[in-house]
């Protein structure tokens, strides 16, 4: 996108209107009652710890508080089903719908199982299916529910799901914008590529930096220090909490000092070049501009294409070479608009 477009929106304009849409589309599902939400990621990836604050900071400004969350690692159907007898169970959002990371998606359709005819909501999600038989157990099993909800986050993923899957299904921007604007810290280096090392990576011919101004990061690594200090501090803050209402608190903590790692982490680069679907999300609230590389099923383009297109700190790039170049036009013009 070029700054000069008339279509142009500034960081600001697109996270208004974004946190909008999604008060919208989610707001006529809830009225007040308990919820649950389930599917905490409870692992380094910051941009899952962005979405997660971004759900509950959506049900806060209603205010509600999950009675029972749960990471796949520490879920109980029974204590969920005590927690919350009736009502609505809201799912994790995220890039995890369909067969790529597929622990996530077998706790969704047992999920869909152990609870048939209780209203189950699929917050915003990325579909991808490498076979046919898995898009049609899935089918199956929301049809055997009857009554599940499904956001989705792209145009691919809202066709494919009202092409298989029958529950209704709509598109919404991905929850971390519900956070809302974020302050950013000093810059350190020209150039941070912050860049996928898991199975969403596409292989490039060089994704390292050359010059010393640049940096290569990823961030599936947690602060093991941050870390520890949070769950010190969990623990004394939740003492005279009941057990699900403490975890939900655990979990918000958690998420938290994920959060402020990827803050500082980003802020490192005056511009920052990324094939991360959150690393695009974050700049975007923090404002810094920023070029983006896809990832390995077009999951970052096809949401830009949706939602962030026209962004005016925003720039696309199909290789390594090319987003280095378009990151030395960016970083000129922020130097420009500097001095």
């Amino acid at each position: 996108m070029s700054d000069e477009s008339p279509s142009a929106e500034t960081n600001g304009a697109v996270i208004g209107r974004l946190r909008s849409r999604l008060d919208a589309l989610l707001a006529p599902l809830v009225d007040g009652a308990p919820i649950a939400l389930v599917d905490y990621p409870d692992h380094a990836n910051v941009g899952d710890s962005a979405i997660w604050l971004g759900e509950t900071a959506f049900f806060r400004t209603r205010g509600l508080q999950p009675v029972y969350a749960s990471a796949i690692g520490s879920h109980s159907h029974d204590a969920l089903a005590a927690a919350l007898p009736e009502g609505t169970i809201f799912l994790h959002g995220g890039g995890n719908f369909g067969t790529l990371w597929p622990s996530h998606q077998d706790f969704r359709l047992d999920l869909l199982a152990r609870f048939p005819g209780r209203p189950i909501v699929q917050l915003p999600q990325s579909i991808f299916f490498a076979d046919q038989p898995a898009a049609e157990a899935c089918a199956r099993a929301i049809e055997r529910h009857g009554r599940f909800t499904l956001f989705v986050r792209d145009k691919p993923s809202l066709e494919f799901a009202r092409r298989h899957f029958p529950c209704e299904t709509l598109l919404a921007p991905d929850m971390a914008f519900a956070v809302g604007p974020l302050a950013r810290q000093p810059a350190s280096t020209d150039v941070l590529h912050l860049l996928r090392t898991d199975l969403e990576k596409v292989e490039r011919p060089d994704g390292r930096a050359d010059s010393p101004l640049e940096t290569v990061v990823d961030w599936l690594d947690d602060d093991v220090r941050a870390m520890r200090v949070t769950a010190f501090g969990s623990l004394l803050l939740t003492l005279p909490d009941p057990r699900e209402i403490a975890r939900v608190r655990i979990y918000e903590r958690r998420a938290r000092a994920r959060l402020r790692r990827g803050i500082a982490l980003l802020s490192r680069g005056r511009v920052v070049v990324t094939d991360r679907l959150h690393g695009h999300i974050m700049s975007t609230l923090l404002g810094i501009p920023h070029v983006v590389l896809d990832n390995s099923y077009r999951k970052i383009g096809n949401f830009v294409e949706a939602w962030t297109g026209d962004l005016a700190t925003l720039r696309l790039a199909t290789d390594v070479e090319e987003a280095r170049d378009q990151a030395a036009l960016l970083g000129s013009a922020v130097t420009g608009s500097a001095s």
